[in-house]
């Protein structure tokens, strides 16, 4: 995944600030937004040219490149799909540069009946995602001029799977009824580490996929704020925050949720990895208007002029402006989408002779993940999980009176 450094920087960038405005369980995708910021900054003009440049955190001048690059580059990534699709009124003059650097076939056309388009929009986000998002979050009136949207999917399988089990938690909410969690056991102890961050101390786990696109998740220090978290792994990821990883930890309880034993065994054993963590299927709406300031939209949703003169000689404003995401984590693998779009996770005594190191991580209260691209490291997708899917029911035989 060929993709500049200074973009994947400015990416999680965005991610961090979005996680510092987020509250509740959410999924949100900074990546999915970015692109569409950078081709209207490379459209607009003045004070909303410099809005659009600081949120993107590159220069409007660079945005455009930077943006095809990025795409260019997720687009190569197996199991991860991305598009950018525009859609104008027919009067919409486009200035031919602008339009230039928009992918050959993502131009399409806005008939003017608002249903009729919507069904179009809605049939686009759900083949670009594979069915995981069925809706283009865009609000379509007679008076709507342009449509431009990204979609995102990604999946990915597990290296090591999990088993499904019946979540013991001592969090009361969860606890209040069976969830479904997830377990595994793994001899690779640097899956695991703790970092001091200006927040607290927040435990990482990274959960390996198979095509390198991973979801690390997080765990903070009770009483951390969710962006605090999520801000720490995205430091992370950039080195800077250092992360002690298992192997040396010292014995006891070393970070969130997390603890190092010395335990008595019957036979030569290796050190272990004991993971447990919830399964969870999570989906948000976000109307990026509401966080404006955020994403350098401030002055382009001013409707009375226009501000984008380099995508058209007409006047341009932003009238809405919103994502749809989803997440689903289980035991085999992870699946996630984004879709953008701008208008306008033994029996008897032992003998115990043997003694080894046991590592146990639970994430069996709220926690943050970002799921990412190995290599790179650009965040594709960011969430908090506080609602874990339910634990299926169990089948009670009443004729015989068995479980």
């Amino acid at each position: 995944m060929g993709v500049a450094t200074a973009t994947v920087r400015a990416v999680n960038g965005l991610t961090a600030r979005w996680a510092d405005a987020s509250e509740g369980g959410t999924v949100f995708s900074a990546a999915g937004v970015w692109p569409l910021l950078a081709h209207l900054a490379d459209g607009a003009e003045g004070v909303a040219r410099a809005e659009l440049a600081e949120a993107l955190g590159l220069p409007a001048g660079q945005a455009a490149h930077a943006a095809r690059e990025l795409l260019a580059a997720m687009g190569a990534v197996r199991g991860l799909d991305t598009a950018v699709g525009l859609w104008t009124n027919r009067t919409l003059e486009l200035r031919r540069e602008w339009e230039a650097g928009l992918p050959a076939d993502a131009h399409g056309v806005l008939t003017g009946d608002p249903v009729a388009d919507h069904r179009a929009l809605d049939a686009w986000a759900a083949k670009l995602t594979g069915g995981l998002i069925d809706r283009m979050p865009v609000t379509l009136t007679e008076d709507t001029e342009m449509v431009l949207a990204s979609a995102l999917a990604l999946r990915t399988r597990w290296l090591s799977p999990f088993h499904e089990v019946e979540l013991d938690t001592a969090y009361e909410p969860w606890a209040v009824r069976p969830r479904l969690g997830l377990w595994r056991r793994s001899a690779v102890l640097d899956r695991v580490g703790v970092a001091d961050t200006p927040g607290g101390h927040v435990t990482e786990l990274k959960v390996l996929g198979n095509n390198a696109l991973d979801v690390h998740l997080l765990l903070g220090e009770e009483g951390m704020q969710p962006g605090q978290v999520l801000r720490a792994g995205v430091d992370i990821l950039s080195g800077r925050c250092a992360v002690v990883p298992g192997p040396r930890l010292p014995h006891g309880k070393v970070g969130p949720g997390l603890r190092v034993r010395r335990v008595r065994c019957t036979r030569p054993e290796p050190p272990s990895l004991d993971v447990t963590t919830v399964a969870y299927d999570m989906n948000a709406s976000h109307d990026l208007l509401e966080l404006h300031r955020l994403f350098g939209l401030t002055t382009a949703r001013d409707t009375s002029r226009g501000h984008l003169p380099g995508i058209s000689s007409s006047p341009l404003a932003i009238g809405s402006a919103r994502q749809n995401t989803m997440a689903k984590f289980g035991a085999l693998g992870f699946e996630a989408a984004a879709v953008s779009a701008y208008g306008a996770v033994g029996a008897g005594v032992p003998d115990l002779r043997y003694v080894t190191t046991r590592i146990s991580a639970a994430f069996d209260r709220p926690f943050g993940f970002l799921a990412l691209h190995r290599h790179t490291r650009l965040v594709l997708t960011a969430g908090w999980v506080t609602d874990p899917a339910p634990a299926p029911e169990l089948e009670y035989d009443c004729e015989d009176d068995e479980w």
